[in-house]
């Protein structure tokens, strides 16, 4: 079964990810297509700013320091397709009709959406006789939309998870192929959820291509009105999680 990964630019998380999936996964990745960090239209000027005024100057520096650690130890998700001979190529625009076509050639039986910050159109959702995966940090259908992981920590929650589904036209919606569930250790920072999480994410989804090649998958539809939806936090958000002694880093 051919893939095909459409992920984020993200050399902190996402590259300890693919080097657990294509370890496994490697002779069957077509490509990893790699898109920018952004939401909607923004800069990257724009994106930094959201961040800083969020969580504040230091943390934001803090983010800047870690990413730039990271690229000066040349960890990123490129560096790892490239050990494990996988392309990965920069894409703008998922839903542009050039890529759609470049996608075509290379006639993928699935796509798997990792981190991807663009919402997929009908023409990309199509396109792949076995549809699209998306892997979402939560217990769906709680904690649909942004940082399910600040949220959760946030609230207080007990509980975590990650839930692989079968993407639809609605946000994080469609029907759920996988999902594992784990505790949350009273004094874990955000950093070391996303870590772990992104590790439990890698196990999970190497279950769920098995389970796709041997017939032994089961979907079921998410119900959204028993879900819970969150957008970019604000500040009581930020407040609520550093009074419940939660860390970023």
């Amino acid at each position: 079964m051919n893939t095909v990964f459409l992920t984020t630019d993200d050399p902190i998380y996402l590259p300890a990810f693919y080097e657990s999936v294509l370890r496994v996964r490697a002779a069957e990745t077509k490509a990893v297509y790699v898109a920018p960090p952004l939401y909607k239209r923004q800069t990257s000027l724009q994106a930094a700013w959201r961040y800083a005024r969020t969580f504040g100057l230091a943390a934001a520096a803090q983010l800047t320091a870690r990413i730039l650690m990271a690229q000066l130890r040349g960890q990123s998700i490129e560096a790892v397709c490239r050990r494990h001979g996988v392309p990965c190529l920069p894409v703008a625009d998922v839903n542009a009709p050039e890529f759609l076509a470049e996608l075509e050639r290379l006639e993928p039986d699935l796509l798997i959406s990792v981190s991807c910050p663009q919402i997929f159109k009908p023409p990309l959702i199509e396109l792949p006789p076995q549809g699209i995966l998306n892997i979402h940090g939560a217990i769906l259908p709680q904690y649909r939309g942004v940082l399910p992981s600040f949220w959760m920590l946030a609230n207080g929650e007990k509980k975590a998870g990650v839930s692989i589904y079968y993407v639809d036209s609605r946000i994080d919606a469609g029907e759920l192929c996988g999902q594992r569930i784990y505790d949350i250790p009273s004094d874990e920072t955000l950093d070391g959820f996303l870590r772990r999480s992104k590790a439990i994410a890698a196990e999970l989804l190497l279950e769920v291509l098995s389970n796709i090649e041997s017939g032994r998958i089961t979907r079921r539809a998410l119900n959204l009105a028993e879900g819970s939806y969150y957008s970019w936090p604000d500040a009581l958000a930020v407040r609520r999680f550093r009074a419940a002694g939660r860390r970023l880093w």
